[in-house]
């Protein structure tokens, strides 16, 4: 019984021996994911397309905001010219006017509110697939060359970093992007 206590001791610490080797050998490397992101096509294309769909959504709300102050403007014109002689026909028309601008200006807010809605959801569609593949990238990388831990220097979180190694280029090599010498 003692033997046996004796060897599971002995196993027991050369485990925690290894362990502690292995930790003290884990590899540390960095990567700004702003700087991946930037080289990345697919980013660019991106950029492009969210881009596209912004301005329409922007030029729609420009045409209905054309489109309101017409109508203002045709109220101002109408209302200069309101004198007793004309007093009934013209405020029927000035009333019919102030609820048609009424009317616009709550369809453009509820347009801008659906913009901004759609944006998001179109910003996410977008983006994901480009995130995702750097980050397939950046853990396939940091898998092949041993690295345990993967910082992003990126990121407010990080607030010193000395050493370790910038997985940028290697990332970047195997998203097939050639890193030109600037």
């Amino acid at each position: 019984k003692m033997k046996n206590l004796l060897k599971i001791g002995v196993v027991a610490i050369g485990m925690f021996l290894a362990v502690g080797t292995a930790n003290a050998q884990q590899k540390f490397g960095h990567i700004n994911s702003a700087d991946l992101l930037q080289a990345m096509p697919e980013m660019k294309t991106a950029d492009a397309t969210f881009q596209t769909f912004a301005k329409a959504k922007q030029t729609s709300l420009e045409l209905m905001d054309a489109e309101r102050q017409k109508l203002v403007t045709s109220y101002e014109e109408k209302y200069k010219t309101l004198s007793e002689a004309n007093r009934a026909t013209l405020e029927k028309e000035l009333t019919t006017l102030v609820a048609s601008i009424q009317d616009l200006e709550k369809r453009i807010t509820d347009a801008q509110a659906k913009a901004q809605e759609e944006l998001t959801t179109k910003r996410t569609e977008i983006y994901q697939p480009v995130f995702k593949k750097a980050e397939d990238a950046v853990k396939a990388v940091a898998k092949e060359k041993g690295f345990a831990y993967v910082f992003d220097v990126s990121q407010p979180g990080v607030v010193y970093f000395d050493g370790g190694t910038d997985l940028i280029n290697d990332v970047k090599t195997k998203l097939g992007i050639t890193t030109a010498a600037k």
